[in-house]
């Protein structure tokens, strides 16, 4: 009987340790099947599809690249200054106004310039009535100078006739040799006389000549300090000068205005060019030459890299571009402009539009999108360069292929589920 009892004991022993295990073993089954299962949710995220922004490998030719901001200015510029100590008596146009080498601007005032302008008046008056004076006084002069030869002719004729008379009777001894010899230097000092008044005149109307020139120098200095003065006077209407857009204006009403105060700056308006401003560590791709397109937010307008600016300001370098002399009407001076500039193409490349956060020549995570479109698979993929809104492809993907490319960095699952 000892021994049943002990069979029974060591059957129900068996029987609780084989529950035990059972309980036990199912208890790992589901821990198992929970960790699996907490594991496959955690590498499945789903996301709403309007939510996300995809794009497909491409094959092609890639151009290279470089974005900037920056301005139209204009290629010709014409700054205007007060000539004289002025004030602003009014103003005429404002920024922004489009002028006329006539358009007048500003209109100054100074009552000293007016006051110039009559003075000059009159002393250019007064040296023309001083050379008319002149004029007279040295005919007066001709005419006694004249009026002297002529008597001197006279008494010359009377000698020589004298002479000839006495030449006849001094050989008959009616004459005496002495009186005949008296009236033959008579005749020559005479002649001699004569010669000297000719002389005489001749250097007259030679310095009679000269005065008057000088007198006209002097008219013609006067009428040169006259014409200043006048334009002093008209430069107190200020006027553009040249045909654009009146970029700034730099007096206020009433101001007072030392010499060579800047009024106006005058900017051309079918000459323009672009000054845009691109990131320095893009600075090195931008030559001399390339190709730009300059976007008026309605025309795109292409130009020419004609100059690189060698200093780096706020970690951007200024790049200026030549424009056609034909714009469109979108484009005018000082308006704010997008640039793309083409450094250059990659033949026959694979790319995609860049990813947010994504780097050129640097691995970079996607979730690839399999054949049904409902899931995305997270894929490894080599950059190369990027430009603009594209990037290179150098490995992990394909043509035809979709990505993923919004922001999933917070995303470390395996798989996206789409909805």
């Amino acid at each position: 009987m000892g021994k049943y009892l002990v069979d029974i004991v060591k059957s129900k022993t068996k029987q609780k340790i084989t529950g035990k295990m059972k309980i036990i073993f199912l208890i790992v089954i589901i821990f198992i099947v929970l960790v699996m299962y907490i594991k496959e949710t955690m590498n499945r995220v789903q996301l709403a599809r309007k939510d996300l922004i995809f794009a497909t490998t491409q094959k092609g030719d890639l151009a290279i690249t470089v974005d900037g901001y920056g301005k139209l200015v204009s290629d010709k510029l014409k700054l205007i200054t007060s000539l004289t100590r002025a004030t602003v008596k009014e103003i005429v146009l404002k920024p922004g106004a489009n002028v006329n080498k006539d358009s007048i601007i500003v209109q100054l005032e100074n009552p000293e310039l007016l006051q110039q302008v009559e003075n000059a008046k009159q002393e250019l008056s007064q040296k023309r009535a001083n050379l008319r004076q002149l004029k007279v006084n040295q005919q007066r002069e001709l005419l006694n100078e004249d009026s002297n030869l002529a008597e001197l002719d006279a008494r010359y004729e009377m000698a020589k006739l004298r002479r000839t008379a006495e030449e006849k009777l001094v050989k008959d001894g009616i004459v005496s040799q002495i009186a005949y010899r008296e009236s033959v230097l008579n005749e020559e000092q005479l002649a001699k006389r004569i010669g000297i008044q000719t002389v005489r005149l001749t250097q007259l109307a030679t310095v009679h000549k000269e005065a008057i020139n000088i007198m006209q120098e002097r008219i013609k200095q006067q009428q040169g300090l006259l014409n200043v003065a006048k334009q002093r006077v008209d430069r107190l209407t200020v006027r553009s000068g040249i045909n654009g857009v009146l970029q700034s204006l730099s007096v206020s009403l009433g101001q007072s205005l030392p010499a060579g105060q800047e009024i106006a700056l005058i900017g051309s308006i079918d000459e323009l060019i672009a000054l845009i401003k691109v990131p320095q560590s893009q600075a090195q791709l931008v030559e001399l030459g390339q190709v730009v397109n300059v976007d008026t937010r309605q025309d795109i307008i292409q130009g020419q890299v004609t100059r690189i600016d060698p200093i780096v300001h706020e970690n951007t370098v200024e790049i200026e571009v030549r424009l056609p002399q034909q714009l469109p009407s979108s484009a005018r001076p000082e308006q704010n402009i997008d640039a793309t500039i083409i450094a250059d193409t990659l033949a026959n490349v694979n790319y995609i539009e860049r990813p947010a956060n994504a780097k050129s020549q640097a691995n970079h995570y996607l979730y690839r999108l399999t054949k049904n479109n409902d899931e995305a698979v997270r894929t490894k993929l080599n950059f190369g360069q990027k430009t603009g809104r594209y990037i290179e492809v150098l490995a992990g993907a394909s043509v035809g292929e979709r990505f993923i490319i919004s922001d999933l960095q917070n995303y470390k699952t395996e798989k996206i589920i789409i909805n």
